[in-house]
């Protein structure tokens, strides 16, 4: 015999999970060891007959063979049935389990655990696979649920899913519920027993407890409990603090119902619940307590199941339940509220949000003022503060509009700014900052230390600080119920840092962290790092040459020089790095180089900051900010990622513009539409991380690119300001990283299918003859300078540069910075180029070719000859290849032994020896040394006899 068993007071989900089980297992039978929740006793009281159910008094120990135990790990919810576990000649014992795996008491040889909704769901995905599994030649049917079995299951995953709107429902339960819709499973009776209502019983003990109902709140979150007091055991307790917890408004309930068993009480309810009171009662003879509690919570970061599983219950995280006896239930139900009240996390607080340093003006500050300031620092708001430095309003961004649409632009701010204010202290929590903003439809909140302003609070910081929390919780949901996500993966990075990075390279910022939190700042690792460490493989460490770190202010302001400052306590620490501090804005940056441990490093640190263009193309100006305006002046939302290094809520992945998700769909986007008129070299930027990272360029951003290009700003900039830094060093550093990478065909056509070879010059284009000679230099770099003494990618620029009208090169070239060489290379080519084409054809002799092309450097003749015919690139190539590496046979020592007096007569002579080599007069090939210096010797004394040497 194989049996099937639910445990005691069954739910629907242990009862649809046996029955599915059953039509797996032929001729098994299922035992409900204990009684069955009310609506499940209901709906058995009418199609108890369709299922394989037997009552456990008439199961012979004797001929089990097996038992499968379904929604449950622990021996003590099976009633007296645990006791055939026990027995010696059984086959197998199978468990079927989808709440988190604990310390099951159980001793099964096989075991199903799976984190899903319901048990049920494991079931039919068994069933699934056993019809998958047949071929289409079998001659075994495939099993079909007859509706009663596909109602219950449906029931069963419905009740433990609450219709698949529980946390820890699953994509695998919505798949099985379809499958059972699908099999016939019964929607009016699934609505029928969904929700049945409470029974007398439980209304009575719903008033009672709604009088007695207990509650605390912390940061924001209510906790209710009730202890009830019931002469005996009451089925369905879950569906009365189900209801409870909604009528309450509470985030989280405990009710626990405490009743004594008396021996009278035999006989009392349905033939199962008989069982379990006899069971209970042959345990103790005598009267004595018991007590069930039941818990939900709907807190983020709570876990009930973990504080239930320490007094012998469990469930799941947000809901569990315990039966208890003997012990003191008062005592027990507050130890649960403290344990409960000390899992609430810690809610952020207004440090933790706020922007800081805040933009404030001055009372009599003109409303055009203000709003010009608005429109350079993209605010909604500024606030206004005396001499003192004492708050003393808030203008919004509507009240300048009307101001202005009023006319009154030169009036002071003071006439219209909000006076009546709601502050906050940096330690109120989140919760608390909610309220006021909801209360009083408040849009920012300042943040008041010792009446001095710190910072502000927006609803945007509110809002994206709850988004946050929900995306994390459902994050980890998501990465217990299936395999890790990047976006799981990011929830804390610094595990994942501190083990990706080499041991020294983790030690450097382990220090840099420690110094900040000793000075009352956060500091991030931001940027390039960050994505990199998100997109590295899980095996192996992510190498890093290049770090940025950015101080933001926490318990103390962080100033312009805080970079400086813990760049100057870190190099106590590693006196071998090099300590540059460079620009107005004090960045500072740690060089190490071939550094035994740390090998070729640079670390960037830099306080917190915004930045503002005057104009397109221009430099940027930049002033001290926060954190979250520091990661907005970024380029790319893949960029704009920080990793807080710093407690509290440290290894914190702060994205605030989608760059995980970016990095998941492998796309590059931009920050803000205007992007790319304020700093053409993102252009160039976004092509480099494309092709680099092998992601595409995001749509609308592409659309901004072309955007920019087409609109002309860069010529009207440069013809207006006379010069666009932008499109100057910056846009040279840009060329110079495409130009030198690998993949630099690959970018360089995405380049001019964006039209972004523009920037360099509105009238260069990569079409095919360009593209041609591009691919033809690359050939000429391989083969004549394999050692890599020219610049490679400063070659492949000037030969861009040289496509261009002969008046344009030297201009572009000096915007764009190259050597003085480069630039005197490409403002003459057009004249070596004409040299060259117009005597090569009329020099019979190689000797003349040598003497022409000998005058030119490499460069100019690689120039040269990717932009001329064939013949003339030939005579090149030759040139190169041969020609110039052939050596006159003698030298200058040489003619001193043979006699010559020294003197200016040597260089003569030797080039015509040269130029006789050259053109086969004296001939080298395939001679001896010997047989050639003989040739040589015999050629001097024919054309420079001693005799005349007087003449020389």
């Amino acid at each position: 015999m194989d049996l099937i068993l639910c445990h005691t007071t069954a739910d629907f989900d242990a009862l649809g999970a046996a029955v599915g089980l059953s039509r797996l297992k032929a001729g098994a039978k299922i035992v409900l060891p204990g009684g069955a929740h009310p609506a499940v006793r209901d709906f058995l009281a009418l199609h108890r007959d369709e299922f394989a159910l037997i009552e456990r008094r008439s199961v012979n120990a004797k001929q089990i063979r097996s038992l499968t135990v379904v929604d449950t790990q622990q021996r003590d919810r099976l009633g007296k049935a645990a006791e055939w576990f026990d027995l010696p000649h059984l086959n197998e014992i199978v468990l079927y389990d989808h709440h988190p795996a604990g310390d099951s008491d159980i001793p099964a040889t096989q075991i199903y655990i799976e984190p899903v909704g319901a048990t049920t769901t494991l079931v039919v995905e068994q069933l699934q696979k056993s019809d998958w599994g047949l071929s289409k030649e079998s001659s075994q049917s495939k099993i079909e649920l007859t509706p009663a079995e596909a109602t219950v299951m449906a029931l069963g995953i419905h009740v433990d899913t609450g219709s698949l709107t529980f946390e820890h429902t699953t994509p695998r339960d919505a798949a099985a519920l379809g499958w059972l819709m699908a099999q016939g499973a019964s929607l009016k009776v699934i609505a029928e027993y969904i929700d049945p209502g409470l029974s007398r019983q439980l209304q009575e003990l719903l008033k009672v407890a709604l009088d007695n109902m207990q509650r605390i709140t912390k940061w924001g979150h209510t906790i209710s409990w009730c202890l009830l007091s019931t002469s005996g055991f009451v089925p369905g307790l879950s569906s009365l603090a189900s209801q409870l917890i909604e009528l309450t408004e509470s985030d989280a309930l405990l009710l626990a119902a405490r009743y004594q068993q008396r021996e009278e009480e035999r006989g009392k309810g349905g033939a199962g619940e008989t069982e379990e009171l006899t069971y209970l009662q042959s345990q103790n003879p005598k009267s004595d307590d018991r007590l069930t509690i039941i818990g939900r919570s709907r807190i983020d970061g709570t876990d009930l199941n973990r504080l239930f599983q320490e007094i012998g219950g469990g469930g799941h995280s947000q809901a569990a339940s315990a039966n208890l006896r003997s012990v003191d239930s008062q005592a027990i139900l507050e130890q649960l509220v403290e344990q409960l009240e000390n899992q609430i996390p810690h809610p952020p607080t207004a440090r933790e949000l706020m922007s800081s340093p805040v933009r404030t003006i001055r009372p009599d500050t003109t409303i055009e003022q203000a709003q010009r300031i608005l429109l350079r620092y993209g605010h909604s708001g500024l606030s206004v503060v005396n001499a003192q430095d004492e708050l003393v309003g808030i203008i919004s961004r509507r009240d300048i509009d009307i101001a202005l649409h009023h006319g009154f632009s030169h009036a002071p701010v003071k006439g219209y700014m909000t006076t009546n204010l709601k502050t906050i202290a940096p330690d109120t929590p989140l919760p608390e900052i909610e309220s006021l903003m909801v209360t009083y439809d408040i849009g920012r909140l300042p943040v008041l230390q010792n009446g001095q302003l710190v910072g502000i609070v927006t609803r945007t910081d509110v809002l994206r600080q709850l988004h946050q929390e929900k995306a994390k919780f459902k994050s980890q949901k998501s990465k217990v119920w299936e395999d890790d996500s990047l976006l799981s993966f990011a929830l804390c990075l610094l595990p994942s840092v501190r083990d990706r990075l080499a041991s020294p390279l983790w030690q450097l910022l382990q220090k840099a962290f420690q110094e900040a939190e000793k000075r009352g700042w956060h500091l991030y690792l931001v940027g390039g790092a960050v994505r990199d460490l998100l997109l590295a493989d899980n095996e192996g460490q992510v190498l890093l040459e290049d770090i940025d770190l950015v101080v933001d202010g926490f318990h103390r302001s962080a100033d312009v020089g805080a970079g400086v400052e813990l760049a100057k306590a870190l190099q106590q620490v590693y006196p071998a790095a090099r300590l540059e501090v460079h620009g107005q804005f004090q960045t500072a940056a740690l060089l190490w180089h071939n550094d035994p441990n740390l090998g070729s490093l640079w670390v960037d640190i830099a306080t917190a900051r915004t930045e503002f263009y005057p104009y397109p193309a221009a430099n940027p100006e930049v002033e001290a900010s926060s954190i979250r305006q520091d990661l907005y002046r970024r380029d790319f939302t893949i960029n704009a990622l920080a990793v807080r290094l710093t407690e509290p809520r440290a290894g914190e992945l702060l994205d605030f513009f989608g760059g995980v998700l970016d990095l998941q769909s492998r796309q590059i986007r931009v920050l803000h539409a205007n992007s790319f008129i304020e700093d053409p070299t993102r252009i160039y930027r976004a092509v480099r991380f494309a092709v680099r990272l092998g992601f595409e360029i995001e749509p609308q951003t592409e659309r901004y690119i072309r955007h920019a290009i087409a609109s002309g700003i860069y010529e009207q900039v440069q013809g207006k300001n006379g010069r666009a830094p932008a499109l100057e060093t910056r846009l040279k550093s840009e060329l110079k990283y495409i130009l030198q990478a690998p993949y630099w065909k690959a970018a360089l056509k995405l380049l001019a299918d964006l039209g972004a070879l523009r920037c360099i010059h509105p009238t260069l284009d990569l079409d095919e003859n360009l593209w041609w000679q591009v691919r033809l230099l690359a050939r000429c770099l391989r083969r004549f300078d394999a050692q890599k003494t020219l610049e490679h990618w400063q070659m492949r620029l000037e030969v861009l540069i040289a496509y261009l009208a002969t008046e344009y090169r030297g201009k572009v070239a000096n915007n764009l910075q190259l050597p003085t060489d480069s630039i005197a290379r490409l403002q003459n080519l057009d004249k070596a180029q004409f040299e060259v084409v117009e005597n090569l054809p009329k020099c019979e002799h190689i000797s003349k070719v040598v003497q022409l092309l000998r005058r030119y450097d490499l460069p100019t003749l690689i120039l040269v000859a990717v932009k001329s015919t064939r013949f003339v690139r030939r005579k090149i190539w030759r040139y190169l290849t041969e020609w110039r590496n052939i050596k006159a046979p003698l030298n200058g020592n040489d003619l001193k032994v043979l006699g010559y007096k020294p003197g200016p007569q040597y260089s003569k002579m030797l080039d015509v020896l040269l130029a006789a080599t050259l053109d086969g007069v004296v001939c080298v090939n395939e001679a001896s040394p010997q047989e050639i210096r003989a040739a040589a010797e015999a050629f001097l004394a024919e054309h420079f006899p001693l005799a005349s040497q007087t003449k020389y």
